[in-house]
């Protein structure tokens, strides 16, 4: 099950081309297309005889299935049928509320009339000229054969780093050092982890420069349903910066911006981006934070992949939880509640209809 009242990333803006574009979300299929207002998404079903509108074409602002060449507008309502003058009753598809951010189209999955933008996380840092946006994958969406929350978990769980990641952004010293979680309201899990005095990982050695030891924090935010950003910084032994302030004099910072979009209960669209504070203007390294993190994202799907095919496989077989599971636990907790929240307030609504 989904929390519904939500934004979720459909689609990097580059993917929407001048034709229909379709995408599952949420176990529903959607099809996208550009009008001279921004961008549409529609029920990828026709209603007349449930051909995929995304095989259709797009007709200036409408979209006009591939079938028998009925148009539906921005609205989903159907606006023209071949031959005749009437529109049936009823012929119309459901139409979700759209934002064009970031780069990145937003689609709401609720109520309409609960789609309020401001719910929309308040990445500022994505536009910010002392930061270097990179969209991951050039901008196409990794796909993922796990429920969305096996990656939330992935990517709270940093002791992983320590034994999946030990050639690029891991080393075995971060285990040694616990992580502090907490829950901001309204809908927030933090957590952070301090790594002191320890050898730096292989890239953030190459990146920084360091001879010798180094300080690092990671911070992993996730705003249900799951924004998660994993902000790290390493730095000077004891130089103690304030995170969003590591100059490049001392160290490297830099943020991972981690949206995964269920595609069903057991598949995912993982869009992620990263955004540096440290050599911003240097084409070299955008082609570094191209090549690494496409590695570092492929060997967290190569995990991901697996588990859920084993969960799928033995679904009834027990887990148990250590120490570094505390805040994966609270992201899980809290989705839980928004979920049953929801539930228990459409069930209301539909005993008073």
């Amino acid at each position: 099950m989904f929390l519904q009242n939500a934004w979720y990333v459909a689609a990097w803006a580059s993917e929407i081309g001048d034709g229909p574009f379709t995408r599952t979300i949420l176990n529903e299929p959607v099809v996208m297309f550009r009008t001279q207002d921004g961008i549409v998404a529609l029920e990828d079903r026709c209603c007349h005889r449930a051909l995929p509108l995304s095989m259709g074409k797009v007709v200036e602002n409408n979209i006009q299935c591939g079938y028998h060449g009925l148009e539906f507008d921005a609205s989903g309502a159907c606006v023209m049928v071949p031959g005749q003058s009437k529109i049936p009753p009823g012929a119309a598809v459901r139409s979700y509320p759209v934002i064009e951010r970031w780069g990145m189209i937003w689609i709401w999955t609720g109520n309409p009339a609960n789609a309020d933008p401001g719910h929309l996380p308040d990445w500022w840092w994505l536009d910010h000229p002392e930061w270097k946006n990179t969209p991951g994958r050039d901008g196409t969406p990794m796909h993922v054969d796990a429920n969305y929350l096996l990656i939330s978990d992935n990517l709270f769980d940093i002791t992983h780093l320590s034994y999946v990641h030990t050639t690029s952004i891991g080393n075995t010293d971060i285990v040694d050092f616990p992580c502090k979680t907490e829950r901001v309201p309204p809908r927030s899990i933090k957590m952070t982890r301090m790594i002191l005095d320890r050898p730096p990982a292989p890239f953030f050695k190459k990146a920084g420069g360091f001879e010798g030891n180094v300080d690092r924090f990671i911070i992993t935010t996730s705003d249900m349903p799951g924004y998660i950003v994993n902000h790290s910084g390493t730095y000077e032994v004891g130089s103690d910066p304030e995170p969003g302030h590591v100059s490049e004099n001392i160290g490297v910072e830099m943020k991972v911006m981690n949206m995964p979009t269920p595609e069903t209960e057991t598949s995912s669209h993982y869009f992620y981006a990263h955004c540096r504070h440290y050599k911003i203007d240097d084409p070299e390294w955008d082609e570094i934070f191209r090549t690494q993190f496409t590695k570092v994202f492929e060997e967290d799907q190569t995990v991901l992949n697996a588990q859920q095919m084993r969960i799928s496989s033995h679904p009834d077989a027990m887990e148990v939880d250590i120490n570094g599971d505390a805040p994966n636990i609270q992201v899980r907790k809290m989705m839980d509640e928004l979920i049953a929240a929801e539930q228990t307030e459409l069930a209301g609504i539909r005993r008073s209809a």
